[in-house]
Order: structure tokens, then C-alpha cells, then sequence
């Protein structure tokens, strides 16, 4: 073979060696190309701090999402929402070895779903935590996955959430935030079918178009909140604001600026004008909660208010007119508070016009069976979980219990149980119940520590870390404490 013949065919042996490694390399991207087109279209992050489970996550996770990000602290959680803008975030409830409180995972659901709303949250929890991962579920969060893991169940749980943050209802949420923040959802009030609650809801009918200031009575966890919230919805007033005050809990030295306003100037970091709960209600309702908790001295000031329908701002001399519809609830008896002393019978007289009392639920249980299956069914679209119903077993289990805590405590329990069931059906194991505590009256040292935890609250505004601070206890642990207590 000529010199020429062979660079000829070296020339043509580099070219089939090139046309090769061009066919290989659009090989591979074709092959890339398709796994990403297998791969869910989301961007999932993970925050955790355990390397090895965020190693373990890397290879499960990659192959499946477009893109998966993985941090050790919550400390950079921020910066990288705002960089990576992510469909989920797969979240530790713990960063700290010493620290198993659950409360950063906590606080950082709060932050995710006040500051980007729209974004889901799983959270990542060890198999004592659970009850935390269900406070989680009712601040926002999607779901929650335990560890160990199983892979599959944590895959599906990311994509349904990945899913969710991108359907349009989800987005078009996210741009109506800034509208619709501050507002609270109201929930309907749920009649039921008794002839007692048959005939609550006929009084309600007739009192709600007017203007008629309305007293209403019941034991803790009977409704009563809901129940002020529906008589403002069928009134005249409905399409202006309806403002709740938990009368009880205002510290005392700031009853009238909260109540009634304060202008620049009046106290120290009265560094505006702050209109009042009643000038915030004028032209709709203003709710009093709690208004037997009232110190006498309070109440005085409260009835000047109500019965001149003006308010003088803290630190100014002008006052002010105000036009609302007053609702009031206690839990309290107020007539034997009026014969005590400790109520001022003008005020009772004042807000006593229409007088409408929840009854406790061991007094129209054939209302349990259709408000419980209201509950799995409302909580199930809220937890997207397959339960849509009650086994009789559970039913009977309901029916038997004493309810204590009334139709909050009924909510409660099966708002874990749907979180926590797996089937479609409620079985009785889903059912978590205090039956000793229900049965049992108060003692002295449960009706003293319910006592100090209300002063508490009362003192620190309701803040439920400083009262648990204070207290010395958890705030899992405060938690539990305001359910038994029906606070």
C-alpha cells in the first residue's frame, strides 16, 4: 500500500472514530433526555442534618425529581427558598442532638407557610414525635413521613405535594395572599339533627337580621365562637368586619387600648394612633369571649361603652362614636356570679337580651354519628386522606364516651385519627380517647393548675411560648394541657 493509500485510510479510520464518539455522546444526552423526561418536573429541598439520611436521600430523590437540593440547617433555609423556589420541602423536626422538642421543625412550618405560601410541607419525623408531625399537619404542613422511611410511600407523599404546589388553585392562592391575609377561614356551624339543636337553630333564624345583643352560654368546646361567627354571617351586618376579643386573657392595663384605642404619645411606644376592637368592629359586630373572666372594675368601663355606644381613646379627650352589634360567651353562670357580686347585674341586663345556650354534647348524642362523619369527611379533604367514614365499632366507641370537652374534643380526636388512619374506614385503634379523665370530675389539683395556666396566658397575652417558658413545661406538654382543659 502506497505512503498515500495510507494516510488515506488513517484519515478515513479517524473519521469513523469520530462519527462514532458524535453517535455515543447524542446517545448519552438522548439517554439523559428521556431520564429527565421520566423524572417528576418538581424541585423538592431537604433539610437535615444527619449526613448519612441526606446521602441516602440524594440517591433515592435524584433519579426521580428535576432537581433536588439538600441542606444540614434550617440557617440557610431562607436563602435557599428564595434562590431554588422549591414545590416541597422534606423537613427534620429536630437539628439539635440535645434538643427533641420538635419545635424548630415547628417554627419553620409556621415560616414556610406565612412566607411562601403555597409551598408544601413534609415533615420528617421519628416514630415518637407523630403527635408533633399532626400539630405540624393542623399549622399547614402536607403530610409527614417517619423514620425509618419506607422509599416508595416517601416518593408518592413528595409527588402529590410537588403536585399540589403546582396546580393552578395552589398558585393562583399564592398571588391572592397579600388580599387575603390576616383573614380567618370561617367554619360553618354544624346543626345536626336533634329536636334540641332543631330548635336552637330556629331562636338563631330569627335572631341572627337583627340587631338584638346576644348572650351566649356553654361549656367549654361547645361551640360557641362558631356560634357567634354564624349569627354574624346571617345578619344584616355580614359584609362588614367581625371582631373577636378573648375578653379574659387582655391584660388589665391595656384593656382600654386595646378596647377602645389609644392616640400617638398616650404611654411609651405609643408611637401612633391605634383604633380600638370597637371602632376596628364599627358598622359590623364585635365578639366578647370569655366575658365572665371580666374584673369587676373592667366591667365598668366596658358598660360606660355600651351604654353611651362611644369610646375614648387612651391619651385623648375627644370621643368616639361607634356602631356595632355585640355578641358576648361565657362559660360561666352569670346569674350566680350577679348573686355573688362578682358580675355587675346592669351589665348582665345589658347584654342578656337574646340568651342562647349550647347544650353540653351528652345531651343530644344522636348528634355525635352525623357530626363525626362532618368531621372525617371535612378533615379528609383537608389531609387528602382515603377515609370516608366510621366503622360501627367506632361509632359505638363514640357514642359511649362522655365528652367532656363536647363537640372541640369529638374535633379533635378525629382530626387525628384521619391524619393517622391508612384505611377507609375508621377502626377503633385510629381512636385515641382520655376515658379516664372524661369520666372523672376535676380534682383540686386539676382545677388549680387549669387556674395558674389561664393566669398565664392572661399575663403573657396569650403568647404560648412565654407561658410555657414560664411554666416550666414543653409546649407539647402546655398543648395537651389546654385540650384537657378545654382552654
Amino acid at each position: 500500500m502506497s505512503y498515500l493509500d495510507r494516510i488515506s485510510c488513517r484519515k478515513m479510520w479517524r473519521e469513523y472514530i469520530f462519527m462514532h464518539q458524535i453517535i455515543f455522546f447524542y446517545l448519552l444526552h438522548l439517554q439523559k433526555y428521556n431520564d429527565n423526561m421520566k423524572r417528576n418536573p418538581s424541585k423538592i429541598l431537604v433539610v437535615d442534618d444527619n449526613a448519612a439520611v441526606r446521602k441516602a436521600l440524594q440517591l433515592l430523590l435524584s433519579p426521580r425529581f428535576v432537581e433536588v437540593e439538600l441542606i444540614a440547617s434550617p440557617s440557610t433555609l431562607p436563602a435557599t427558598m428564595e434562590r431554588l423556589h422549591p414545590d416541597a420541602v422534606l423537613l427534620d423536626m429536630n437539628f439539635h442532638a440535645d434538643i427533641n422538642s420538635g419545635n424548630e421543625g415547628l417554627f419553620w412550618t409556621d415560616e414556610i407557610v406565612r412566607r411562601w405560601p403555597g409551598t408544601q410541607v413534609v415533615l420528617f419525623t421519628a416514630y415518637a414525635d407523630i403527635n408533633l408531625a399532626v400539630e405540624g399537619m393542623k399549622r399547614g404542613a402536607f403530610d409527614f413521613v417517619v423514620k425509618p422511611w419506607d422509599n416508595d410511600r416517601l416518593v408518592a407523599i413528595l409527588e402529590a405535594a410537588a403536585t399540589k404546589h403546582r396546580e393552578p388553585s395552589t398558585r393562583a392562592a399564592k398571588s391572592a395572599q397579600g388580599k387575603s391575609k390576616g383573614a380567618e377561614e370561617r367554619v360553618d356551624f354544624y346543626w345536626g339533627n336533634s329536636q334540641l339543636m332543631a330548635h336552637m337553630r330556629r331562636v338563631v333564624e330569627k335572631a341572627a337580621p337583627t340587631d338584638a345583643t346576644v348572650l351566649i352560654t356553654g361549656e367549654n368546646g361547645t361551640g360557641k365562637d362558631v356560634l357567634a361567627h354564624e349569627i354574624h354571617a346571617h345578619s344584616s351586618r355580614r359584609d362588614k368586619p367581625l371582631v373577636c376579643v378573648d375578653a379574659g386573657a387582655i391584660v388589665e392595663s391595656l384593656f382600654e387600648s386595646e378596647l377602645f384605642g389609644h392616640v400617638k404619645g398616650a404611654f411609651t411606644d405609643a408611637h401612633s394612633d391605634h383604633k380600638g376592637k370597637f371602632e376596628q368592629a364599627d358598622g359590623g359586630t364585635l365578639f366578647l369571649d370569655e366575658i365572665g373572666n371580666l374584673p369587676l372594675h373592667l366591667q365598668a368601663k366596658l358598660l360606660r361603652a355600651l351604654q353611651e355606644r362611644k369610646v375614648v381613646p387612651v391619651g385623648s379627650e375627644k370621643a368616639v362614636s361607634v356602631d356595632i352589634r355585640l355578641i358576648c360567651a361565657t362559660n360561666r353562670d352569670l346569674e350566680a356570679m350577679v348573686r355573688e357580686g362578682t358580675f355587675r347585674q346592669d351589665l348582665y341586663f345589658r347584654i342578656n337580651v337574646f340568651h342562647l345556650h349550647l347544650p353540653p354534647l351528652r345531651e343530644h348524642t344522636e348528634d355525635i354519628a352525623p357530626l363525626a362523619e362532618h368531621f372525617v369527611r371535612s378533615f379528609a379533604a383537608r389531609y387528602h386522606r382515603e377515609a370516608v367514614g366510621l366503622s360501627p365499632d367506632v361509632l359505638t366507641l363514640l357514642q359511649n364516651h362522655r365528652w367532656s370537652g363536647n363537640v372541640r374534643e369529638l374535633q379533635n380526636v378525629l382530626e387525628r385519627a384521619v391524619i393517622m388512619s391508612d384505611s377507609r374506614l375508621l377502626q377503633p385503634h385510629d381512636i385515641e380517647l382520655t376515658a379516664a379523665q372524661s369520666d372523672m370530675p376535676a380534682t383540686p389539683l386539676e382545677a388549680a393548675e387549669e387556674q395558674t395556666i389561664r393566669a398565664a396566658l392572661a399575663r403573657h397575652g396569650g403568647n404560648l411560648t412565654l407561658v410555657a417558658k414560664e411554666l416550666g413545661i414543653s409546649r407539647p406538654t402546655l398543648y395537651a394541657r389546654l385540650k384537657k382543659y378545654g382552654i
